[in-house]
């Protein structure tokens, strides 16, 4: 079998790529235009008449940069497959730059004629336009690189691979919405019309027909509601005038249901007051259209509608990609850092460490594993390790402990922190009875004979975040130590605690009375072991 790579298949993902990318590359272009456009109309509603005619040029710049940007980024201006990249891009930044210096330019020149008139209510939302412009002029220079798909680096920036990554999983996306629109025909619309009249419904079917749409048709409100959550559709075209429930009443059904409320609706009707196409359009209509037809402006609006959901369509898509590679960056997160640590560390930069004046911490090592070492093969013995210490994990869930890490084939668990908790010495008592159980369940279960070493400490300790490309939450202090030092000086089988823990735990556990034993670093120590509940 060869190794090479498939080319005719590496070319049939270049277009989808290509048009993920334009997708990305016209949503970052949009929000700085559409910024210019609405601060400026509401500078153009409050200025005073003498700036009119600048404001009115950064408007009109703004708008046709708004234009030129969905022409010369339009999938059909750049599908084809010799199309000189590099060159296009070019020409792209040329077309772009001169309105978004005419925005800078006028916008730099009221700055400072509102500064000198000391008008500060306007500075503000002039410099944010003034922001935008600039935001603009990056964005051009470093995003329109289509040589990069060419170049195979498929991002914006060839160091991204995150960025490259969601293009890639968006040109999925997009693929899914070409064979859907394959499906339906060659325009890959699926229209709802909705008249009461019989012949309106004939001429709107042959006429949508003839362009290529699928259409289903309903002669009233309660049909057409029926109807709609049976299947999925692109646009709704509905009468106003019909009986049982008027176009107005299906219209605020359709808007108040979550998952039918994206479904562009264009309300249809012989009234042509403004009082109805302004009711239509403030219960959520996408656009109206009078009756008789017209055939051009019938083709033109439900084209536009349609174009407009495939956009939102294809936004959404962006979206929820970049919902679901947040949530895997915050799984990845919580697996290494407990949720309170990990919502800090998102919002704070720098060193997180705090002190806690009391915390429990319990150290248990698993007894005659290395032994096993040498008697199974190496994927059977982690397979092991981590069946019992996933079983560990359980019950620190279970106790709402943290753990903190695993040192071979050591386990490392506290209480009482981050979050601080009255109880955190009975916990801990809990869940090293708990462990002792689980280990037992294991060795009836699996045939072994393993057990576990286990030492308990209280006291103050110091929690944080150490690393800066792989982040760690750990422990230091005394208490920590000690706790070391008691599993390492403990019995196999055992649960061997310092006084500090014993003197809180007394009155509502068991204890044996091991005496005073000598600890490395720590001297003459009397010591307990925790036998169970009373």
């Amino acid at each position: 079998m060869s190794n090479e790579p498939d080319k005719d298949g590496a070319a049939s993902e270049a277009p989808l790529e290509r048009a993920a990318l334009l997708a990305h590359i016209r949503h970052e272009l949009a929000s700085p235009i559409n910024g210019i456009i609405g601060y400026t109309e509401m500078l153009l509603e409050d200025a005073a008449e003498e700036t009119n005619d600048d404001l009115q040029k950064i408007l009109a710049a703004a708008r046709q940069l708004r234009r030129r940007v969905n022409e010369l980024l339009h999938p059909d201006r750049t599908s084809a497959q010799d199309l000189d990249l590099d060159a296009y891009g070019a020409h792209i930044r040329h077309e772009l730059r001169t309105p978004i210096n005419a925005i800078n330019g006028y916008s730099e020149m009221l700055i400072e004629d509102a500064t000198d008139a000391g008008q500060t209510e306007f500075v503000a939302d002039l410099e944010k336009i003034h922001a935008a412009g600039q935001r603009l002029l990056t964005l051009i220079e470093d995003i329109v690189h289509f040589s990069d798909l060419e170049a195979g680096a498929r991002a914006l920036d060839p160091a991204d691979a995150d960025v490259s990554s969601m293009i890639k999983s968006l040109a999925g996306t997009l693929q899914e919405f070409a064979d859907a629109q394959r499906a339906h025909g060659e325009r890959g619309g699926l229209i709802l019309v909705v008249d009461d009249s019989a012949t309106n419904r004939d001429i709107l079917t042959r006429r949508l027909s003839r362009e290529g749409y699928e259409v289903v048709c309903a002669a009233d409100g309660p049909e057409a509601l029926q109807v709609i959550q049976q299947r999925k559709f692109d646009l709704v075209l509905l009468d106003i005038m019909m009986p049982y429930l008027n176009g107005y009443q299906v219209l605020e059904r359709l808007k108040a249901t979550p998952w039918l409320r994206d479904i562009p609706v264009i309300m249809i009707s012989a009234l042509d007051d403004v009082a109805s196409i302004v009711r239509c359009i403030e219960l959520g209509a996408e656009d109206y259209l009078p009756k008789p037809f017209n055939p051009v402006l019938l083709r033109a609006r439900v084209e536009t509608s349609l174009e407009k959901k495939r956009l939102r369509d294809r936004e959404q898509a962006y979206l929820e990609q970049l919902r679901v590679e947040r949530a895997k960056s915050e799984r990845l997160l919580l697996n290494v850092l407990p949720a309170p640590i990990a919502e800090r560390l998102k919002e704070q930069e720098g060193v997180i460490a705090e002190s806690f004046e009391e915390a429990t911490i319990l150290f248990a090592d698993v007894v005659g594993f290395t032994q096993m070492s040498a008697r199974v093969t190496p994927e059977e013995l982690v397979h092991l390790l981590n069946e019992i210490f996933s079983a560990f994990d359980r019950l620190a869930h279970r106790h709402r402990l943290e753990k903190i890490k695993t040192i071979g084939d050591c386990y490392m668990v506290v209480a009482g922190l981050p979050m601080r908790r009255a109880d955190h010495v009975e916990a801990m008592a809990e869940m090293a009875l708990d462990m002792q159980a689980a280990l037992a369940q294991f060795n009836e279960t699996r045939n072994a004979a393993l057990n576990i070493r286990t030492g308990i400490n209280t006291g103050p300790v110091v929690a944080g975040i150490i690393g800066t490309a792989k982040f760690a939450y750990d422990l230091w202090g005394d208490a920590v130590n000690t706790a070391s030092r008691m599993e390492s000086h403990s019995v196999p089988g055992r649960i061997q605690v310092t006084n500090a823990t014993y003197e809180r735990l007394r009155e509502k556990y068991v204890f044996e009375e091991r005496g005073p034993i000598t600890i490395k670093s720590k001297g003459e120590m009397l010591t307990y072991f925790l036998v169970g509940r009373k």
